[in-house]
């Protein structure tokens, strides 16, 4: 059976599918990990050593040795990312605070789950599209932009629009397992190979033990907005970063809408939260039910539109000069 080559043709599999399962067990069978107990239960519940094990390996594989070209082009996709989800959060915080609208159609909907949405890249999918459509250098872009990932850029959001309050040791506590998995990496370029591997391995196990804590009654009573979700993703993050692209990063434009899309990771994001932030834990497994719809339409929207917006781009003289310009450039 060709299960992982199944998995890899869905859009986010290796993230969502565990997730879905968990979900399913914990809807139809919501006491069977608990009284099976031992490494079942743990397997099940296991989210956040799972995740903090998952961020040492990340911080490893992360090598700022990279050309001017890349940081440039990283730094400006990166920082416009952040900024768009800024935005948003601040608005919804003075509408929803750290609730959510509770009925309607708009049901789930919160600041949470609207700046998880927002403030990461899929990289993977980046990545693949730069390297179909864009320069080597442009692919090596998301090597900066991987800081995005996890719940720490998001709780600086939260924390800075004025949505939730975070300690500073809770902060230090999240970020400390990649600042010492980056140290081990650049230090040991064994250490850095050894460590990496293990990240895609790692994203099925918490994405399972993350479906563990949703019910598919909460994913099916915020699904359609969801997609709505998604499609605003691309258009609110993806108009600035095109922008940015073509004005800041001196690309054609590409690279910013291929940055346009939720990333896996981000649907860990909002039950992390509300583990750190107890007040917020309300609005978790609906903004994890959003964010996770966001990932599905995203990966699956962005690839085209950006195809799309390549054909276009590349008819314009202008922007297609501009591709030729960043590989000369690059160091």
């Amino acid at each position: 059976m060709k299960i992982k080559k199944t998995i890899d043709r869905i859009p986010g599999g290796l993230m969502v599918v565990p997730l879905f399962i968990g979900a399913l067990l914990n809807t139809f069978f919501p006491n069977l990990s608990k009284s099976l107990g031992s490494f079942t239960f743990g397997l099940t519940s296991g989210t956040v050593p799972i995740l903090a094990v998952w961020f040492v390996c990340l911080g490893a594989s992360i090598r700022l040795k990279s050309t001017g070209v890349v940081l440039r082009k990283s730094g400006v996709l990166l920082v416009t990312k952040l900024s768009v989800a800024w935005v948003v959060g601040f608005v919804a915080s003075h509408y929803l605070g750290n609730g959510m609208i509770e009925s309607g159609f708009f049901a789930g909907v919160s600041a949470l789950a609207l700046v998880a949405a927002m403030d990461m890249t899929n990289t993977g999918l980046y990545a693949s599209l730069m390297d179909q459509y864009g320069t080597k250098e442009e692919a090596g872009a998301f090597v900066l932009m991987n800081l995005e990932s996890g719940p720490l850029m998001t709780m600086i959001i939260l924390g800075t629009a004025g949505v939730a309050t975070f300690e500073p040791q809770v902060l230090v506590g999240l970020i400390l397992p990649f600042i010492v998995g980056y140290i081990l990496g650049n230090l040991d370029e064994d250490i850095r190979e050894f460590l990496s591997r293990a990240i895609p391995v790692l994203i099925p196990f918490f994405a399972f033990s993350l479906g563990n804590g949703i019910k598919l009654t909460v994913l099916a009573e915020t699904g359609l907005f969801g997609i709505i979700l998604g499609l605003l993703v691309i258009v609110v993050t993806g108009i600035p970063l095109i922008l940015a692209d073509i004005f800041v990063g001196k690309g054609n434009g590409t690279a910013g809408i291929a940055a346009s899309s939720t990333a896996g990771a981000a649907v860990a994001t909002p039950l992390l939260v509300a583990e750190m932030v107890p007040e917020m834990a309300p609005v978790a497994p609906a903004a994890t039910a959003l964010v996770a719809t966001s990932l599905i339409v995203t990966s699956i929207v962005v690839p085209i539109v950006t195809g799309v917006y390549h054909k276009i781009a590349n008819k314009n003289p202008i922007l297609n000069k501009r591709m030729d310009d960043i590989s000369k450039k690059a160091v």
